[in-house]
């Protein structure tokens, strides 16, 4: 049976991916607001932002957490490209960049037809190398997360071409444009909306068919939040969708039901599958970062 404090259990599926007897684990609280979670399965580390503190942490499954990076020029979302090397999403210095092996930042993303981006905000990297960010301006609103300012540009989504680092805006519809994640297969994209946060507009995640894996077309709504404004998200191997959310973290199937809901303590920014199996989920909410284990396995790569 699975803990009724901790599990919200929706739907009958919910009890095939979650372990009743897997508590919610603190691994470290004292941050100010929690993101970017990211795994690295050949370092066995989970490295997270802490933005307003201007720094990156890493947890190591002894227990150690340090300073990775700091000043960190106030980094919120992270993902890993095909070679394995960290991309993060810069408030501060407003651009996407990549971390090489041997310390050095690439930039690979700062402005968008002459004028600055925003603040890029969550990143995911598809199979062809090409990488794809969401702009909103949590960023620029205070000098809380990043330096106050006027925004340049619209709230879009982009893409990088692999080959030419060219930047394309593929979506220009969004509010504010935050979390998203390819399906398992990566025949679509998932981007959540997190607009309503501040105007009248649905708590929702959208979903798009890739198109030749530069395209996105057929935007359709997929789910909405009944507590909260949805942040980040990943999938697990079947499709299904786990999202934070206000309450804890949201699980919904390929069709959009609410299957479930991991309960967390704080307002949940963001997560990620890791561990040596992927079947452990880390959670970023709001001071502190957790985790718990379930009977499912994260589809991100590397």
């Amino acid at each position: 049976m699975a803990d009724n404090l901790l599990y919200d259990i929706r739907d009958e599926r919910f009890g095939a991916l979650v372990i009743g007897s897997a508590g919610l684990e603190e691994l470290y609280s004292g941050c100010r607001w929690t993101e970017g979670p990211v795994w690295f399965s050949d370092l066995n580390c989970l490295l997270w932002s802490d933005i307003p503190n201007e720094r990156m942490m890493r947890w190591t499954p002894d227990g150690t957490v340090s300073v990775f990076r700091s000043p960190s020029n106030y980094v919120n979302g992270n993902t890993r490209d095909m070679q394995g090397r960290l991309v993060s999403c810069e408030h501060g210095g407003r651009r996407v960049t990549r971390t090489e092996p041997d310390g050095s930042i690439t930039v690979l993303a700062d402005s968008h037809k002459g004028k600055r981006l925003n603040s890029p905000n969550d990143v995911v990297v598809r199979s062809d190398g090409s990488i794809w960010f969401t702009d909103p301006t949590y960023g620029i609103l205070s000098d809380y997360e990043g330096h106050k300012a006027e925004p340049e540009q619209p709230t879009h989504v982009y893409r990088i071409d692999p080959s030419s680092g060219t930047i394309e805006a593929v979506v220009e519809d969004f509010i504010q444009p935050n979390g998203l994640a390819f399906s398992p297969d990566e025949t679509k994209l998932y981007i959540a909306d997190s607009g309503s946060a501040k105007h009248e507009v649905p708590r929702h995640i959208r979903v798009f068919d890739v198109v030749d894996g530069r395209r996105l077309t057929n935007s359709r709504y997929f789910c909405s939040l009944d507590v909260g404004n949805p942040d980040g998200f990943r999938f697990d191997v079947n499709g299904n969708l786990w999202t934070s959310a206000g309450d804890g973290v949201h699980c919904f199937s390929p069709d959009g039901t609410l299957l479930g809901k991991v309960k967390v303590p704080q307002t949940v920014s963001n997560l990620t599958f890791g561990g040596p199996k992927k079947n452990r989920l880390f959670i970023t909410a709001t001071r502190s970062v957790y985790s718990i284990y379930t009977k499912t396995n994260g589809a991100q790569f590397p």
